[in-house]
This record gives structure tokens, sequence and C-alpha cells, in this order.
């Protein structure tokens, strides 16, 4: 059976559009999404069954999944994150919403991934409108990850026509919101307090530095 397809404004999007796809992250369902970077697919961070889907796609063990999610803003992030340093703080805050993961220690209301409790935690908070608002309606983040295998060789999917014809067997909605982006976020390693670049993408720290 093929996903709901939702064609949503990215300027603008409309709410009772994104009501219905929030409708599907309460169900357990998985969904894909635009973000400021590559397209992503994501679930309910609350919801036990989904994140096990989550990890299906994937093809992953839960052990070896990385626990990222967006966020809605920086209010967000200290509920699932342990004390962050005002000088680190600092920077975060000019630096989102933009294309960064934060790797960070996880707080104790961060919950198990499928039996398996993360220590550390990758926060996003796209400049993006759509999976930003996502996460308002829905009223906590969405575990997020790209589309793309680790091991695969292709380009990161940009048309959510080809990703719908794709994806769209395996997932439970798919959001067209225009041609994605190619290049991943940069993902900055914070857990020792120090701004540690572990994968260059789009977004670069030392701009905010």
């Amino acid at each position: 059976m093929m996903a709901e397809l939702f064609r949503i404004n990215p300027d603008n999007p409309q709410e009772r559009v994104l009501n219905e796809v929030v409708k599907v992250l309460r169900k357990g369902g998985l969904v894909i999404y635009p973000t400021d970077t590559v397209y992503g697919v994501g679930c309910d961070l609350t919801n036990q069954a989904a994140l096990k889907k989550l990890i299906r796609f994937k093809g992953l063990k839960p052990n070896k999944m990385n626990l990222s999610f967006i966020c809605y803003d920086l209010s967000d992030i200290t509920n699932y994150v342990k004390h962050i340093e005002t000088p680190a703080f600092r920077v975060i805050k000019k630096a989102l919403p933009g294309p960064f993961t934060f790797i960070m220690k996880a707080s104790s209301s961060v919950p198990k991934l499928v039996d398996t409790k993360k220590k550390e935690v990758g926060i996003r908070v796209p400049d993006h409108n759509i999976p930003r608002e996502l996460v308002r309606l829905l009223g906590n983040p969405i575990v997020t990850t790209s589309l793309k295998q680790e091991d695969e060789i292709l380009e990161y999917p940009t048309d959510p026509e080809l990703i719908y014809e794709d994806y769209g067997n395996q997932v439970d909605a798919v959001i067209d919101g225009g041609y994605g982006n190619i290049h991943l976020s940069t993902v900055v390693n914070l857990v020792d307090g120090d701004f540690e670049v572990i994968r260059q993408g789009q977004g670069n720290i030392e701009d905010y530095l």
C-alpha cells in the first residue's frame, strides 16, 4: 500500500495539511519530509513502535542507530540534553535554525531507542518551516534520519515525485515540499564542550564561533 502524498507550501505551510501529517505521526507512521538540507524520514520520538519501524527502514540494529531529532527551537533542546555551558549555548543560538546537527549528552528525558538507552543525541533545528511546524503541532520532537542508506553511492534524492515513487511503499506519508538539497547537515560534536566538526556539510560552524 502506497503512502499518502501531501503537497505543502514550504514558505507558508498549510496548517490543515500539516495536521493530517501529524495524525500519521501520532499513529506511529513514518513520514518523509523536506529540511534545509536533504529530505529526511522520521517518526514521533515518543512512539516505540514507530522507532522500531524506522530502524527496520534503515536496515540497522538499534545499537547502531544514531539518535538525532528535530526540535522546534532552543527551548525544546534543553528538555533533551544535559546542561549546556553558556559560551556553547551562545554559539548554538546563533547557528540555529540552520544546517547543523549538534551532538550532545542526552538527558534522562530521552526515551530508550528500542531497549537501548542512548548517552548522546543529535539535535536539529532546521531552517525550514515544514519540519519545524510539524514538531510544533505534534508537541514533541521527530526522530530524523536521511533517506539514503549509508552504503549507497547514489546521490541524495531531491525530487519529491521520484522520492514518492521509490519510497512510497515503505513509509506512511510523503511530503512534497519542493526540490530538496543534496548536501547534508554539518555534524558538530559538543559532548566534551568543544566544537568538534565530525562531518562537514552545508553549514560552516566557524562562522558562529
